[in-house]
């Protein structure tokens, strides 16, 4: 089968939807899929490379706007593929209007992984365009139905939705105590919480660095984004550099290490452009007990409250130094909760489930 996503970005770009775009296209290479991706280039020029069985197809792009790469390229290039599938990845509003217009004729799929929700004035403008893609859409893929009854656009396409839930190669995370994760322990003290994924706005940050000033343990920050730089001056300003630490951006290879030395995960995000948290999956495959914050989104499918994790309510430092007390004060608990969560991961969110989901739909089509 031939298949074509689509969206703005590829590795080597960490982020949530990027990783995702990456293992399942890896995954449906290895089952004999020929499977290309056309994003764009963070260069000014257009490239074609091979990565692990997979061609990417990078369209030159001359600017950035709201988080959206710009290129003319890009439907040029989308008019020369030839796919059985396009599978679109939302939202990369360029990707989706280059669909509308580009005449293809194979059947598509889009996964709609969040809505727009801090580019209002996009949203507004786009709507209409989004509207037709998704009338013109043979299927769509959320990711939870908790996502589809909250979105505004989902609910309206709710006959046309089909849940498949993101998954993770479960090898690369699965726990146990290794020389590295002894280095990162022993470097940064324990007790040991950890965040991972990109600075943004809606990660709830600001609120997790208020709450280590009554939490007795370090935070391991592991990320870059836009907020980085506010987010150090936060944790300056609170006189708290000694217990909050930030890598930056790591090899994707040593990131299970960082799962499996920590003793806490916590993702206090605050808007719902956090719809489902890969990085929670991550961590539960190195069973790890989680908090996470209730936005009626995927995240609160994925973690299940009292069962792998503890759920509070967001934009709450109080809410936050609550639930990691409470963890840390009962190792059974945390190993319980870990253990739940591995159990969960591995049978609901593994990669060969969701490729084979995927595939199955494509052949339904």
């Amino acid at each position: 089968m031939e298949i074509l996503h689509i969206y703005k970005d590829y590795y080597p770009v960490l982020g949530g939807i990027e990783n995702h775009i990456k293992m399942l296209a890896e995954s449906q290479a290895k089952l004999g899929h020929n499977v290309r991706v056309l994003v764009t280039n963070q260069k000014k020029s257009s490239k074609i490379e091979t990565i692990n069985g997979v061609t990417i197809i990078k369209a030159s792009r001359f600017a950035t706007v709201a988080s959206t790469p710009l290129s003319i390229t890009l439907p040029f290039k989308l008019k020369k593929e030839k796919p059985d599938i396009v599978h679109m990845h939302f939202p990369y509003p360029v990707g989706e209007t280059a669909y509308l217009f580009s005449g293809i004729k194979a059947k598509t799929v889009i996964t709609y992984h969040s809505d727009i929700v801090k580019q209002k004035y996009i949203a507004f403008f786009y709507r209409p365009i989004l509207n037709k893609v998704l009338q013109k859409t043979d299927v769509i893929i959320a990711t939870s139905d908790n996502y589809i009854k909250q979105s505004p656009i989902l609910s309206k396409f709710k006959d046309k939705c089909k849940v498949i839930p993101l998954g993770i190669d479960l090898d690369d995370f699965k726990g146990g105590e290794t020389e590295k994760s002894k280095e990162i322990r022993n470097k940064y003290g324990t007790p040991l919480l950890l965040f991972v994924g990109k600075l943004r706005y809606y990660k709830g940050l600001p609120y997790l660095i208020k709450a280590m000033n009554k939490i007795d343990a370090s935070l391991v920050i592991v990320g870059s984004g836009p907020k980085e730089k506010e987010l150090k001056e936060l944790a300056k300003e609170l006189n708290l550099l000694k217990k909050i630490h930030f890598t930056g951006d790591i090899d994707y290879k040593d990131l299970p290490d960082y799962y499996r030395a920590c003793d806490i995960f916590i993702l206090p995000s605050t808007e719902k452009s956090e719809a489902f948290g890969t990085v929670l999956l991550e961590a539960m495959a190195a069973e790890k007990p989680i908090i996470s914050t209730e936005l009626h989104t995927g995240t609160s499918y994925v973690n299940i409250n009292n069962k792998t994790g503890l759920v509070v309510e967001p934009a709450d430092s109080d809410a936050i130094v609550r639930a990691v007390e409470k963890l840390l004060k009962n190792e059974k608990l945390m190993k319980e909760f870990g253990k739940n969560a591995y159990e969960r991961v591995s049978s609901n969110f593994s990669l060969e489930i969701m490729t084979k989901r995927i595939i199955d739909l494509y052949h339904s089509l």
